[in-house]
């Protein structure tokens, strides 16, 4: 077989497509499918400085390479926003993967830690966990939104660009649909602010498949993080990512499906403007209610640990 794009040796074929292609074609088709989805939802602008979240893991790592190969073009800016979660044993080496590729590029970097910001690491907030109906994954994920908007303000950049990729976008919005929360299934539109957030937040691989993401590094010679997050497995979205890989090995595109029915139903339900923020009662940050979910998970650990405030 050869490639459809220059006629060299068949290296990877996209089974939902049927397109094949070499090592080199491939690469270059998610650099440009990349920027297709950034034109796409207009997510980056000419002066923009983009805070690209770069945990250390191959989907941030990929990220940043692409976007500083398409910053010399479109004339933006980047720094590198990194979290510190406190997770012994698994985030030391991330972090060096980070800091190791934002050194070749010649990027600012900042970094923030939950310890820094909340006075606590995750693995001390998860530690009640046989006590908890939440998961760790929505625990983290809700510290780990305010640390990189801290991040981002520390950097002064105008906009965060995140690896989420087309599995995370799809497993997203089969979840909301099992919890029946219909409004944020609106918030899910790439064209819409949440208002719980400072500044915009773009995807630019929400239309890439994760196993080509990891294709993608892999082919580039970043390196991938040889621990897991203990947490990983935790919750319903482990179980909806393996569904829906089952679906996508049984029918081709099921995943791209899935996705373009995602973005019509957002769009539909999404409103022109997000809501007028107001100040937390507590913190002082944007909410969407009087208390911000930050505020809220910090008393619910305050609680079931021996965190003190400092």
């Amino acid at each position: 077989m050869e490639c459809v794009r220059c006629g060299g040796g068949a290296y990877y074929t996209r089974r939902y497509s049927g397109e094949v292609l070499c090592a080199a074609c491939f690469k270059a088709s998610i650099v440009e499918k990349t920027r297709k989805t950034i034109s796409r939802f207009s997510m980056l602008r000419y002066g923009d400085k983009v805070g690209v979240a770069v945990s250390g893991g191959k989907d941030s790592l990929a990220l940043l390479r692409i976007l500083h190969a398409l910053s010399e073009k479109k004339r933006y800016e980047l720094a590198v926003l990194t979290v510190d979660e406190g997770v012994e044993g698994y985030r030391e080496e991330s972090i060096e993967h980070s800091a190791a590729l934002t050194k070749e590029l010649g990027l600012e970097q900042v970094v923030v830690s939950y310890k820094e910001l909340y006075g606590f690491d995750l693995d001390h907030a998860l530690a009640w966990k046989d006590e908890r109906e939440i998961s760790s994954c929505s625990m983290c994920g809700v510290f780990r939104r305010r640390a990189i908007d801290e991040a981002a303000v520390r950097a002064r950049v105008t906009v965060i660009a995140t690896a989420h990729n087309l599995d995370d976008y799809v497993q997203t919005f089969m979840m909301n649909l099992m919890h029946g929360d219909v409004d944020r299934l609106g918030w899910t539109d790439p064209r819409v602010t949440d208002a719980d957030f400072p500044l915009r937040r773009v995807k630019p691989f929400m239309e890439i498949y994760e196993e080509e993401v990891a294709l993608y590094a892999h082919l580039s010679g970043l390196p991938f993080q040889s621990a897991s997050c203990p947490y990983m497995h935790e919750g319903l979205r482990s179980e909806v990512r393996d569904y829906l890989n089952e679906l996508e090995v049984g029918h081709p595109g099921m995943k791209n499906v899935l996705l373009n029915s995602a973005l019509s139903i957002a769009s539909k339900l999404s409103v022109s403007k997000s809501p007028s923020p107001v100040p937390c009662t507590l913190c002082g940050h944007p909410s969407s209610a009087g208390l911000c979910n930050v505020c809220r998970m910090k008393q619910l650990v305050e609680q079931h640990t021996k965190y003190t405030p400092e």
